[in-house]
Parts: structure tokens; sequence; C-alpha cells
């Protein structure tokens, strides 16, 4: 199979299995594009590395420095057969090209609900937000109730954020963390929505206190990034 380029995943598809989500901290915007150029290279010169690898995306961090990783699998056999088979020859590649990358971290996740875009909308997401949250212990129960009362939030909302595209809620494997891949029209669509009264996206609702103060939640982080790289097998 050849490598393929697209303009994003598709993060509903239902074969993914496990996704994996990774950040690496390159230091300097100039080391940002020079990255993304060399992951290009890496995995454009070579063949699709395995059938279970379903998509594989890169975004630069608007912090200037870092990068986000965001890969669908099949099922976490497929990971482990490209992490024995293909992953350190594209990694060698790359750092090659860019020495003194910096790997902060590898999680794995499966994606539990989404909030789509509505029918007929067709704007492409110019940034995307990283929304982590960290809990005391793993307890996959407590993942999921955390979501499902973001998402009672979000039903309830009386005035939805307009630049907002898209949300796909992620739990960990291991219990201990929620990620949201959020798609929105622009970063300062979401620094608005950030502005607009609230603690946060989303209005002072009894349905979003009860999120914001869920019990169990240890930490977390908003991250923006714009889109830059997104790649699937070809025929």
């Amino acid at each position: 199979m050849t490598t393929q380029f697209n303009s994003r995943p598709d993060l509903r598809r239902s074969d993914a299995g496990v996704v994996k989500a990774s950040t690496w901290d390159v230091g300097t915007p100039e080391r940002q594009r020079l990255t993304v150029e060399a992951v290009r290279e890496a995995w454009g010169s070579r063949d699709w590395p395995h059938p279970g690898l379903l998509s594989y995306s890169v975004y630069t961090g608007e912090d200037g420095r870092t990068l986000l990783h965001y890969s669908q699998w099949s099922g976490e056999q497929a990971y482990q057969d490209f992490f024995r088979e293909g992953r350190d020859e594209r990694n060698a590649a790359v750092d090659a090209a860019v020495p003194g990358i910096e790997r902060l971290g590898l999680h794995t996740y499966e994606l539990y609900r989404s909030t789509p875009p509505d029918p007929g909308d067709g704007r492409e997401p110019g940034c995307v937000v990283i929304v982590g949250v960290e809990f005391a212990g793993p307890d996959p129960a407590r993942q999921r109730d955390w979501v499902d009362t973001v998402f009672e939030a979000l039903g309830t909302e009386p005035m939805p954020a307009p630049g907002g595209i898209s949300g796909h809620f992620h739990v960990s494997t291991d219990g201990t963390r929620v990620l949201n891949y959020a798609e929105w029209e622009s970063a300062r669509a979401h620094r608005d929505a950030l502005s607009a009264p609230g603690d946060g996206v989303g209005s002072r609702t009894p349905q979003w206190e009860r999120a914001q103060s869920y019990p169990g939640v240890t930490g977390g982080g908003v991250h923006r990034y714009t889109p830059a790289l997104s790649l699937g097998a070809g025929g």
C-alpha cells in the first residue's frame, strides 16, 4: 500500500479500535515546520507500514514548540506490530533531519462519544483544541460518567459557541484520563468562546457547574493546535 495525503482524519470511523496520542517538544516554530516536513518525507517516501494503521495526523502547537500526533488503529496488536517493525526507521529519519526532539509520552484511547458537525456544515477546521482531563486513579465508569455529564451540559447550553464544529471524547484504556479532540473554525473563535461569560466554553448553568466541579478530577489542560499533516493508506 502507498501512503496517501489527506485533508483530515475521519474521527468517527467505525473500524478504529484504539487511538494513540502523543506530544513532541521541538523547541521553536522553525523546528516545528522542519519536523513536519521531516515527517512528511519519512512517511511519504515509504509504503504505508501496516493495514491496521488507519490514519496518522500531525498538528502544530500554538505555543510554537510542540507537535501533537494522533493516530487511529484497528486495535492494539496492529500498533504493537508497527512498534516492532516500522516505527524506529521513520523516527530515525525524522531525528536525523531535526536532532534533539523530546518525546513527551504516548497515551492510548478509545473513542466514546462525539458531537458531529451539523448536516451540511462544510467548514474545514482551522484549529483543533485538545482538552485533557486527568482523574485520581483508574475508573472507567467515572471517565464515561464525566463525559456524559459534559454531554448533558452541551445539550442544555443556551448559547452554543458559533465557532465550534465538532467534539470527539476519548477515554484512555488505563481508566485515568479523557481527551476531547474538538474541531473549531479558528483559534480566534475558540478564544472568543473562552472570553464569553461563564467558566471556560459554556454558560453558567447547573449542568456546566456539575461538569466543572466533578469529583475525582485532578488535572488537565487546554491546548490549541493547527492541522499540519494527515496521512492514510492509498491503493
